[in-house]
């Protein structure tokens, strides 16, 4: 009983161990924070994705959160990595699934809103503006009963950029000082310091572009002096504060070049451009900001100046595509090409305009999207949704009333039908149950006598062979002995005859006694090192083995194993199978013993490359005195009792005994044994 107790306790606490409480695994936990630890930010998508994918594989029992995990690390790496924003689209749907598998409410809320906001990043990237705020706006509003500030930091962020996307900046400007606000519930690390001097270049960039200098230049200050004050914190990572501080120079370039401080303007220009063009940082940034640039140069006349930066810039458009950018370079060709050839300049003019209709009617279409308009109808379809559940509810439990209903009249018809017949069925119940107890008497009686014979039987048969085997014992040593004296090959050939007839029958009576004793008499059990019995039983059968010039190799677990079995029965079992492998193998085979120790049960192996079993054999391998039986390579005698009594001996020991097996590689019998 203590056993069962401490086996009961252990079980229990291995259930709760595996039990998804809505983080992460243990496993998983060490995966997350070698990723979070790793210390080049821009490989860590990479590095992120081929570390976890093969770690990933090796936890049996993964949690949902590592799964949503696993999907967001690839969502990062396609997104920002390699910009393949279908791709990355896949991977957030993905994101989705899991997180409606949440085991948590509150799980389900944050990983419901980062897929989310992971979808319409996908979507605002390709510039499906719609379905990119309709994806924000529903991470939101699964979030907003809890008003958790870190779900609402991100939200209007990202009602932000939709509303920079559509030219309305100051409301733009809006969200993301209410987001930079929200978003001091932020770990404190390096990703929220990012984020938060990225929404103060992002309310400097809106207001700058909403004609609002004044705040405009107060934002980037604020932006440059906040990146400024952490730099100490972030020495690792210089080159992502140098990567922000690029696009700040821009936009400060800008406003120095709308105010007309050119000179400013053309220094904080150039050291943007400087920063972004290395190789990954924000090359598309320093592409806007060369073109801010160039119209500098046209501005102060410098053509020379003006035509170096274009045609440098025309190189970088062939790897680093940008619609925006090629269609003010040809604005600026075109400029250039003035009252120089003419032909040059009205050609990148006509580009410029097919260029400009195109951005035009992208720009347009987003203009139309009203986003308060949206947010009405998203909580109006969302009201809706809730009737219509409701409605449906309240039909289904109608229809339910009404089933019940008509269930309960016939419920009642059929009780009162039956009642009349159940009357007149008693008396017909009384006298069979009167005539069952009769023939259970009999049939008691029968099996008793049936049982009495089976121990008669089972005595005549020990008696008899016990009265057997003393004289075909003589006899078999008797002739052995003869075996050395001189004789006639004929003579010598019949006394051999002798011999091997009264060993196979000497043989054949031990398998009878075996099967008597194992099918009749309770096993005795103890804890027994079920390594050490393997490796005695495989010791005893080498010299076996080595007549017909085999070899047993053995592989046993380690640290050894005690089970609570009857180490002689057992002992026959693995004796039995390795027996057989030495009988059906050809000479120079090599056996494998093998065992495993798995969490419920110990496994046994024992493979052969012999001569195999047929499909039409293998139904009765294990049949009592089947007709399975075959001669070994070496012409073996088998009497088809052995496996039989295997089977039986694993079956008192509540285990499975099975085999696979074809003619060309052998056959592998195993038997697992319960820990």
């Amino acid at each position: 009983m203590c056993i069962a107790l401490v086996f009961s306790l252990f079980f229990y606490s291995c259930a709760q161990n595996n039990k998804d409480t809505g983080n992460y695994s243990k496993e998983f936990k060490a995966i997350a924070d070698t990723i979070d630890n790793f210390k080049d930010l821009k490989k860590r998508p990479l590095i992120g994705t081929q570390y976890v994918d093969s770690a990933f594989k090796k936890i049996k029992h993964p949690f949902v959160h590592d799964r949503f995990r696993v999907y967001s690390y690839h969502f990062v790496y396609q997104s920002k990595q390699k910009h393949d924003y279908k791709k990355a689209l896949l991977y957030a749907d993905s994101m989705l699934m899991v997180a409606k598998q949440s085991v948590t409410k509150h799980q389900y809320q944050v990983n419901y809103a980062e897929a989310n906001f992971a979808l319409g990043d996908a979507y605002f990237s390709m510039s499906h503006y719609d379905d990119a705020y309709k994806c924000f706006y529903q991470g939101y509003y699964i979030g907003k009963s809890q008003v958790n500030n870190e779900i609402l930091a991100e939200y209007t962020y990202r009602m932000g950029m939709v509303m920079f996307k559509q030219s309305h900046f100051l409301e733009a400007a809006s969200y993301f000082k209410i987001s930079f606000e929200k978003s001091s519930a932020y770990k404190d690390d390096f990703r929220s310091f990012y984020q938060r001097q990225e929404l103060l270049a992002d309310v400097g960039e809106s207001y700058k572009n909403a004609g609002k200098i004044d705040s405009a230049s107060f934002y980037l200050k604020k932006a440059t002096d906040y990146i400024d004050a952490n730099k100490e914190r972030f020495g690792n990572v210089a080159e992502m504060l140098e990567i922000a501080r690029g696009v700040i120079y821009g936009d400060q370039g800008d406003i120095a070049l709308t105010t007309g401080s050119y000179i400013i303007a053309e220094n904080f220009l150039k050291k943007s451009i400087i920063i972004n063009l290395r190789k990954g940082n924000d090359n598309k940034d320093a592409q806007l900001t060369e073109i801010k640039l160039g119209r500098l140069y046209l501005t102060l006349n410098r053509r020379a100046d003006l035509l170096n930066l274009l045609q440098n810039l025309h190189a970088q458009l062939d790897s680093i595509p940008n619609a925006e950018v090629e269609t003010n370079w040809n604005y600026l060709m075109s400029r250039y090409y003035e009252n120089i050839d003419n032909f040059k300049a009205l050609a990148h003019l006509k580009k410029y305009s097919a260029l400009k209709d195109s951005m035009l009617k992208v720009s347009n279409s987003l203009r139309r999207i009203d986003v308060a308009t949206q947010q009405a109808n998203y909580e109006k379809q969302s009201e809706i949704d809730n009737l219509k559940d409701n409605n449906r509810q309240q039909l289904i439990y109608i229809y339910l009333a009404v089933l019940v209903s008509i269930m309960a009249v016939i419920i009642i018809f059929l009780v009162v039908g039956n009642l009349k017949r159940s009357r007149r069925d008693v008396k017909a119940i009384q006298t069979l149950n009167d005539k069952i107890n009769d023939q259970k008497g009999h049939l008691v009686s029968t099996l008793e006598e049936l049982k009495q014979g089976g121990r008669e039987k089972d005595r005549i048969l020990r008696a008899v062979a016990h009265d057997l085997r003393n004289p075909l014992s003589g006899i078999a040593s008797l002739s052995n002995v003869m075996t050395e004296d001189e004789y006639t090959a004929e003579q010598l050939e019949m006394i051999n005859l002798i011999k091997e007839t009264s060993f196979n029958s000497l043989e054949l009576i031990n398998e009878i006694l075996e099967v008597a004793d194992t099918a009749n008499v309770s096993f005795n059990k103890d804890w027994v090192d079920i390594n050490s019995l393997i490796n005695n039983s495989v010791e005893l059968l080498r010299f076996k083995a080595a007549d017909k010039q085999q070899s047993i190799n053995v592989d046993l677990p380690r640290p050894w194993v005690k089970l609570f079995i009857n180490r002689e029965k057992i002992w026959r079992v693995v004796s039995n199978l390795i027996s057989n492998a030495i009988k059906f193998s050809p000479a120079g085979a090599v056996i494998e013993v093998k065992a495993e120790d798995q969490d419920l049960e110990f496994v046994v192996s024992v493979k052969d490359h012999g001569i195999g079993i047929p499909d039409k054999l293998k139904s009765q391998v294990f049949n009592m005195f089947t007709d399975a039986k075959r001669l070994g390579t070496e012409g073996e005698k088998s009497f088809g009792l052995g496996l039989s009594i295997c089977q039986q001996i694993i079956g008192i020991h509540n285990g499975k005994i099975w085999f696979e097996s074809d003619t060309e590689n052998g056959t592998t019998f195993y038997f697992s044994l319960p820990k």
